[in-house]
């Protein structure tokens, strides 16, 4: 089960057609509804050239008079470092400010920015303090991130129950984490009775949604025919769109399914490119199964010191299969091969770590 929390995107409560109209703010307002708007429109580049720097000034303004969407979006401009050098304790204070307000979003973010010790101390208790205010006013992110602290037992007791009744919360608003999220305990008996057609059908609207966490739980409940009718073919479907989202689990599931033609038309080039796209994420079986395809020249030239490099990655990773292959492949390759193979891991190793 995945957890991303989102910090909200600067909104707006009205996109303006009066430069397009040829009607042009002062620059000297002193409104701040209308400083508010001005950075709106510099924002997202309305009739004028689009400027974080200028969104930045006119947010400011209108933030500095008391205005929560103001405070709430020069927050988000702290954050990111858009407009302004990247100053997390300045996020933290504008978004305080427009919390105080009770602006919903800003709650939420603010309880991001106190659960991963962004700007502030790490402190679980506050940011689900900030949650519940947030999502008590229905804020799905934060009906959302409160589930997941009721889930992992950040801040309050582990409760399964109140996980599931704010994930549903989120859910039935559309918010697709949660959606999966819901799909996952109900998979799982966590909370609810264990339901495997409840959890297809949440996993279903997530997946519909993009969410690649749950096209590839979709995957497997087709693949396994759990809740719903087996169908091979609608599980290579669902590993595809979470492949291609870059979900490794999803892409070795895929490059298995090419493997041995199960839903699709064999395909060892097929099978190799997804196992590779998964083993470069670091994903154990999806190196050992690479490894095996450079060992029997299944989809790619037969390679020994390719095929040693890629088990001896999956037995790094803790695969333990692939410990046998590393040692049957020393028996067969000189100390040499074995040498330049380890020295490719190690490389691969250091790669990955850097990105």
């Amino acid at each position: 089960m995945t957890k991303r929390h989102k910090l909200l995107a600067a909104g707006a409560t009205a996109l303006f057609l009066l430069l397009a109209m040829g009607i042009y703010f002062v620059t000297t307002s002193g409104n701040p509804d209308h400083d508010y708007d001005l950075g709106i429109v510099y924002l997202n580049g309305i009739g004028v050239e689009q400027s974080d720097t200028e969104a930045v000034k006119w947010f400011r303004k209108a933030a500095e008079q008391g205005h929560a969407n103001a405070q709430y979006n020069l927050g988000n401009m702290y954050r990111k470092g858009e407009g302004v050098p990247q100053d997390y304790e300045k996020a933290v204070a504008w978004y305080h400010k427009a919390a105080e307000q009770g602006y919903a979003s800003a709650q939420n973010n603010l309880g991001i920015m106190y659960e991963n010790g962004q700007g502030v101390s790490q402190d679980y208790e506050k940011a689900m303090s900030w949650y519940q205010k947030s999502a008590e006013q229905g804020d799905a992110d934060a009906q959302f991130n409160l589930g997941v602290m009721h889930d992992q037992g950040q801040g309050v007791p582990q409760s399964y129950e109140k996980a599931v009744a704010w994930y549903r919360k989120a859910a039935k608003q559309g918010n697709a984490d949660a959606q999966n999220n819901l799909g996952y305990m109900y998979e799982n008996g966590n909370g609810v009775p264990q339901d495997y057609e409840e959890a297809a059908s949440w996993f279903h609207k997530a997946g519909e949604q993009a969410n690649a966490m749950s096209q590839y739980n979709l995957g497997l409940m087709y693949y396994h025919g759990r809740g719903i009718t087996q169908d091979y073919e609608k599980a290579a479907a669902w590993y595809q769109k979470a492949a291609e989202q870059g979900n490794a689990n999803a892409q070795n599931n895929l490059g298995f399914m090419y493997d041995q033609g199960q839903g699709v038309s064999q395909d060892y080039e097929k099978a190799t490119s997804w196992y590779y796209k998964a083993a470069k994420q670091g994903h154990a079986l999806a190196q050992n199964n690479l490894g095996y395809m450079y060992k029997n020249g299944t989809g790619v030239p037969q390679n020994m010191e390719k095929a040693y490099m890629w088990f001896h990655l999956a037995a790094f990773n803790g695969h333990t299969n692939a410990l046998e292959e590393v040692y049957i492949l020393e028996e067969m390759l000189s100390s040499q091969e074995t040498s330049r193979a380890k020295q490719q891991a190690r490389t691969f190793l250091e790669e990955q770590h850097q990105q």
